[in-house]
């Protein structure tokens, strides 16, 4: 995997992890832009909006290392051991992740790896899905008496498990966002059930900020179902909490429930 070396006129190696934002290639910070204007090489991830590739000068190296199960070449060692050949043969590696670099996408062991080699770094945070995109439909992490706090959770944990915070989190009060959790939505589900919140507001939000962006609305008890009958997949985000109830379309939800308590 290591590269030959170029001529003598190598730039000082420096490795800079941006991050892209959820989806639209408009919420890319300004400093994150003019990272990649200067850059010599990007490696970007799969959820990257390639859009973002046009900031970086014509000859710059482009390089998808977008994380595929069935290819070990994207290994986070194969894409450490790319950055730093790539540092040190070509100089600016701008890093290219979506969301945040530093939530659940593994950016300070990139930083990490790169700065035993003596490589300059530097870091420049993005909008995280878990965050903006629920923003982006009005649904507040916190809210008057609804919510004073929020957890971020990644659904599964290393080995391939339901985080255990998930049950911590469930027993509060506070705005629960799951990553990553789209496919174990019925053992997520039955967390909160457990709790007796089986009517706790809940969104999932598909391919958040993008084009093709897809929001259903509902409650713990149905949730999953709206999630197999429209057919949603990764990326998605889950919502839970009484904050979602301020979205416009969960008005019709509560009328619902509030004319069966009625009969």
């Amino acid at each position: 995997m290591i590269l030959n070396k170029i001529e003598n006129g190598v730039k000082e190696p420096k490795i800079t992890l941006v991050g892209a934002g959820p989806g639209d290639p408009e919420l890319i910070s300004l400093k994150g832009v003019k990272a990649i204007n200067t850059a010599d090489v990007v490696l970007y991830d799969a959820q990257v909006n390639e859009a973002l590739l046009n900031h970086a000068p014509e000859k710059a190296i482009k390089i998808f290392v977008g994380s595929k199960s069935d290819d070990d070449s994207f290994s986070q060692d194969a894409v450490n051991k790319l950055m730093i050949d790539y540092a040190l043969n070509f100089g600016h590696v701008v890093r290219l992740k979506s969301g945040d670099p530093f939530v659940f996408a593994r950016g300070f062991e990139e930083v990490d790896y790169a700065e035993s080699y003596n490589i300059q770094t530097e870091i420049i945070p993005g909008i995280s899905s878990a965050l903006g995109v629920p923003g982006l439909h009005k649904i507040p992490m916190t809210y008057d008496t609804l919510s004073e706090s929020f957890w971020v959770l990644s659904g599964t944990n290393a080995a391939g498990e339901l985080s255990p915070d998930l049950k911590v989190a469930a027993k509060s009060k506070a705005t629960v966002v799951v990553l990553m959790g789209i496919e174990k939505i019925r053992e997520i589900t039955a967390i909160f059930q457990q709790e007796g919140k089986n009517r706790l507001p809940v969104a999932v939000i598909e391919n958040g900020s993008s084009v093709n962006e897809n929001i259903k609305i509902g409650v713990v008890d149905t949730i999953a179902e709206l999630i197999e009958d429209h057919q949603i997949s990764a990326p998605a985000l889950l919502v839970f909490g009484d904050v979602v109830s301020l979205h416009p379309s969960f008005a019709r939800i509560k009328n619902f429930y509030e004319l069966i308590a009625m009969q």
